[in-house]
């Protein structure tokens, strides 16, 4: 069991944790989730390596408990000439190196004995971590991620998706105490998306999981560790139902605030009727009513309940445009191709109108970016943008598109804004507020560059939008705003993602890359292909569902309707039971 207790800790600008106690025990799998910048990443950091960190309070682990970790920024070795295999289980190929050298070395060897207590060590150490049986693990995790074809491709051929599940297995198959990933889904397609799931889903071990993503989160994780305005709540349970939980507290609670208002007007109107014949009758009896009454007043307000897990504030995006166009085609693509050492798209035609919302889906390494960021740049003789369009593009490589060297501030007098004064205001809606306007971009988290972005976007006031991978690196919280924003953009937006939530509640149809080409789905067609893959047949209606019963929910609340609200949440937990 690791354990933390109390601990808290500071940079000099911002303080992290206050007091924040958690322990991760044998056998769980758990989702470390927060808002972008939140210190997530750095309270891993801690874990790994207390003695570099300063913080009060007790963090317990066992000084010889091992640790296996995936970083969110991982990069192939462009230097290593090795298999998938043969990176995999370059520990156990190692000590199996190591075993056959001293084998060799006995046959010619007079002095065998220090060879053979050298031997009996390796032997002792190869059979400690489970060396007998590595070859069939390392197929059973290669064929549990669909990539036993890449069993004898250089690792320099992968894509960026595929290295990061060979990353997952290897940690894996070491064996740790505790394995941490931070973000391991971020860029992964779908297909890869669902292997990463059966990796995390078949480990046996301790596993602590960064993640925002909505289908790791639903369908990965006994346990849910929240770390939000330097406090952290846990919950054991599966984060649908800790989702369940947030609701149940948020209807008690919105009906106490309800009451507590109540109450409060009504003593406002009490303290006012004192107030005035406290004017024209000076007992001291009726002073002291008074003043009985404001020192009553002040305990309901200071007893006002606060709950920073349940109401946390959304950023509010918006994305507004200075002109609209009338339905035309505001992006034609004609015979398109891209090839790099292979052939990607060929001869790829689509168009996009004014209004249209439009996914683009495939593979990693199918040339999705490329297409992309060639439409921004608009120098292809392939690519058409009507001569009204005015378009903003996001780029998943952060750096194209924000200066690391830069403060914000400055990167928003670069782009455009007159004042500091007006960029402060501008960006408050985005929750950047206080100091961290004056913090170099180098220093935000993958998230908040991804919502500084966005919030470039917004200030372009384009009406085409092209966004590649926006909601990478966001908290579910930032991306159920963008979604929002999505839905209420009148413009055209041509978007490439992965994440099927985004996808499905905010585009009108999807480009889907196969065999080097395109083709248009539908939205239901597209809803049904991904749940026929990856769930049982009812599933499908069942979220439908249970997302209806939580818009009806919210509507209750809205109207201060608790009745309603606890009648549907009672149906609501019948139905998250089937899930």
């Amino acid at each position: 069991m690791i354990k933390v207790e109390r601990l808290s800790f500071s940079f000099p600008q911002k303080e992290l944790y206050n007091d924040i106690s958690f322990t991760l025990e044998e056998g769980q799998h758990c989702a470390f989730i927060g808002t972008s910048g939140s210190g997530k990443s750095t309270l891993i950091d801690i874990l790994m390596d207390p003695e570099s960190y300063l913080f009060d309070g007790k963090l317990e682990m066992d000084p010889e408990c091992t640790i296996g970790y995936v970083s969110q920024f991982s990069e192939l070795d462009s230097t290593k000439d090795t298999t998938v295999f043969e990176y995999i289980g370059e520990r156990f190929l190692k000590i199996q190196n190591e075993i056959q050298s001293i084998c060799a070395e006995m046959e010619t060897s007079t002095d065998l004995e220090p060879l053979l207590e050298k031997y009996q060590l390796a032997l002792d150490a190869f059979d400690a971590m489970g060396g007998e049986d590595y070859e069939s693990n390392i197929h059973k995790q290669l064929n549990l991620a669909n990539l036993m074809k890449r069993r004898d491709s250089k690792v320099t051929d992968l894509s960026g998706g595929e290295f990061k599940l060979i990353q997952v297995m290897k940690e894996m198959l070491n064996r740790p105490d505790l394995m941490i990933m931070d973000e391991p889904d971020v860029f992964l397609d779908f297909d890869n998306l669902n292997a990463l799931k059966k990796l995390i889903n078949s480990h046996k071990g301790m596993l602590l999981v960064v993640t925002h993503n909505r289908y790791l989160l639903n369908h990965c994780f006994n346990k849910i560790i929240h770390l939000e305005n330097t406090e952290i709540q846990e919950f054991d349970g599966r984060y649908i139902e800790y989702n369940f939980s947030l609701l149940e507290t948020k209807i008690e609670l919105q009906e106490i605030a309800v009451a507590e208002q109540e109450e409060i007007e009504r003593n406002d109107k009490i303290i006012d009727n004192l107030r005035v014949i406290a004017t024209y009758n000076s007992e001291a009896s009726r002073g002291r009513a008074l003043k009985a009454r404001v020192r009553f007043q002040e305990r309901l307000e200071a007893r006002r309940i606060k709950a920073p897990f349940v109401a946390i504030k959304q950023p509010n995006i918006q994305f507004d445009m200075d002109h609209e166009i009338e339905d035309t085609v505001v992006i034609s693509v004609n015979n398109f191709s891209v090839a790099f050492d292979e052939l990607l798209l060929d001869k790829v035609n689509f168009e996009i109108k004014s209004t249209d919302k439009v996914a683009i889906i495939g593979a990693n390494g199918t040339g999705k970016t490329t297409l992309l960021r060639d439409i921004f740049k608009n120098n292809h003789d392939s690519i058409e943008i009507n001569a009204d369009a005015k378009v903003a593009y996001l780029s998943q490589l952060q750096g194209e598109m924000l200066k690391d060297s830069n403060t914000i501030l400055e990167e928003f007098i670069e782009a455009g804004f007159k004042t500091y004064d007006e960029i402060r205001l501008y960006l408050s809606n985005y929750g950047f507020e206080g100091e961290i306007v004056s913090q170099k971009i180098a220093s935000l988290s993958g998230g908040e560059k991804n919502l500084l972005q966005l919030a470039k976007v917004s200030a372009s006031q384009a009406n085409v939008l092209l966004l590649d991978e926006p909601t990478s690196h966001l908290d579910t919280y930032t991306q159920i705003a963008l979604e929002k924003a999505i839905g209420e953009f009148k413009g055209a937006i041509l978007m490439i993602s992965h994440d099927f939530y985004s996808v499905v509640n905010g585009m009108d149809y999807v480009l889907i890359i196969e065999d080097k080409t395109i083709r248009k789905m539908d939205l239901p067609e597209f809803r049904q292909m991904v749940y026929a893959s990856h769930f049982d047949k009812d599933y499908l209606e069942m979220e439908q569902k249970k997302k209806s019963i939580e818009t009806k929910i919210e509507l209750a609340l809205k109207e201060t309707n608790f009745e309603l609200a606890k009648g549907l949440i009672d149906e609501l937990e019948a139905l998250i039971k089937l899930l």
